[in-house]
């Protein structure tokens, strides 16, 4: 008898199977939008990896993201609300359920664009993530170049937006593998200054740490390293673009994610004469203080504590989220193509310029530049240093970085470091664009 009602609840059990749909497994916790000039950036956190198809619909533009074993929830019904009017490649985001435990995620474009998806593993403090990067078809840098090197406009109207299509039409399915693209986000020039007749204008990259996904350090109070750093660098932009002969730009001028690469691309295709990044240290320790500068090394780190920190920075990529299919064959020559002894050298003396400025405004950890390998260091042919402005984790440095006077005087002790520096250390000239 309790052999026959077992066999009889297996086969009810089996019934049951085939006719229900599987429960999703996979609860998506967060759905979160990085808008910029550079580009847009989706990103899908769950507590499963992803199993997802991108679909590319023309007439009008969009892209269709089917996510697989998951469930409309409030956190993909919120990301419609999300969408900034001034979002320069988004129109708008509807996500609702596709069928049995699929999610359609639809993305209305405001024109044609590149797109990158791919998947991450969990890193720092974020679980499985899917990211959607969506980026113009032209570089706005090389853009902005072309045109200030013909006297005709380039410019293009802007496309109109267009009602959604008949469900009939044909969708161009790209498989994730294939859906990556070896562009890096473009830099935004919000200032494109000519020359000077007969006086070259100096121009110096100005790197914000972190950014987007990746807010770096936090402080006791809540401060985040990616809000400090880029608030330093406006103020040091608006002080160096004040100077007769300077002109800076910036990596960054929002809050996204560059690729740790990507920065180093950017400042080479502008040619830049020096690259300053920008970060605000943290340490278990919350006595720790000070400021601090560093140059890269080639021979292995100064310090035991210099090894760390750059360690800790060339985790960015992990944090901030970083296709792995990208293979930039503009980043091989940066970093293969040319010895950096003499670019050291130079940065060496352009850290102790800085680091002596600095000094005259805040306390010194290291009374010297250390050095380590950082990758966002990693310019062949520009002196690159990298500023600790001071200790985030220390409750009083980190009420200092938040006030706008202080962070005055930082800009404006690195600004004189800089300016010491070219005292003795006249820039080169570069007239061509950097090979890309």
């Amino acid at each position: 008898m309790f052999r026959f009602l077992l066999i009889k609840f297996v086969f009810i059990c089996a019934l049951l199977c085939q006719s229900f749909p599987a429960l999703a497994v996979n609860n998506i916790t967060a759905a979160r939008v990085w808008p910029a000039q550079d580009y847009t950036r989706l990103a899908f956190e769950a507590n499963a990896s992803f199993k997802y198809q991108l679909l590319v619909l023309k007439n009008p533009d969009r892209l269709v993201l089917d996510i697989e074993d998951a469930e409309i929830n409030d956190a993909l019904r919120a990301l419609t609300s999300k969408i900034l009017s001034s979002d320069p490649y988004i129109k708008q985001v509807r996500a609702a359920k596709y069928k049995a435990n699929v999610v359609r995620v639809v993305v209305d474009l405001k024109g044609e664009v590149k797109s990158n998806l791919f998947a991450l593993p969990p890193a720092g403090d974020y679980k499985h993530r899917l990211v959607l990067d969506i980026y113009p078809l032209q570089d706005p840098l090389m853009a902005m170049l072309e045109k200030r090197e013909n006297t005709a406009d380039p410019s293009l109207p802007e496309t109109p937006l267009e009602q959604l299509p008949d469900a009939a039409e044909e969708p161009i399915v790209v498989p994730p593998a294939e859906n990556s693209t070896t562009e890096l986000p473009p830099l935004t020039i919000d200032k494109a200054l000519p020359d000077k007749e007969g006086e070259r204008m100096i121009t110096i990259a100005l790197d914000a740490g972190h950014g987007g996904e990746d807010p770096g350090a936090r402080g006791a109070k809540g401060s985040r390293e990616k809000d400090i750093t880029l608030a330093i660098a406006k103020k040091l932009k608006a002080q160096i673009d004040a100077e007769p002969n300077m002109r800076a730009v910036l990596t960054r001028d929002g809050d996204y994610f560059i690729p740790l690469h990507g920065r180093v691309v950017k400042a080479r295709k502008l040619k830049a004469d020096l690259f300053v990044s920008i970060h605000a240290d943290a340490f278990t320790n919350p006595s720790s203080r000070g400021s601090s500068v560093f140059a890269l090394s080639e021979r292995g780190a100064t310090s035991a504590s210099a090894r760390y920190l750059a360690k800790k920075e060339n985790e960015s990529d992990l944090i901030g989220g970083v296709s792995l299919d990208n293979k930039d064959p503009v980043l091989a020559r940066t970093l293969l193509d040319l010895s950096q002894a003499a670019t050291i050298n130079d940065s060496l003396k352009l850290g102790k310029a800085v680091l002596g400025q600095v000094g005259e405004i805040n306390t010194l950890h290291k009374k010297h530049v250390e050095q380590a390998a950082f990758a966002v260091l990693k310019s062949p042919d520009i002196p690159s240093i990298l500023v600790e402005t001071a200790f985030i984790s220390n409750p009083e440095e980190e009420r200092r970085l938040n006030n706008d006077e202080h962070q005055d005087k930082l800009a404006a002790s690195i600004l004189s470091g800089i300016k010491k520096y070219f005292a003795t250390n006249p820039a080169l000239a570069k007239t061509k664009i950097a090979d890309n």
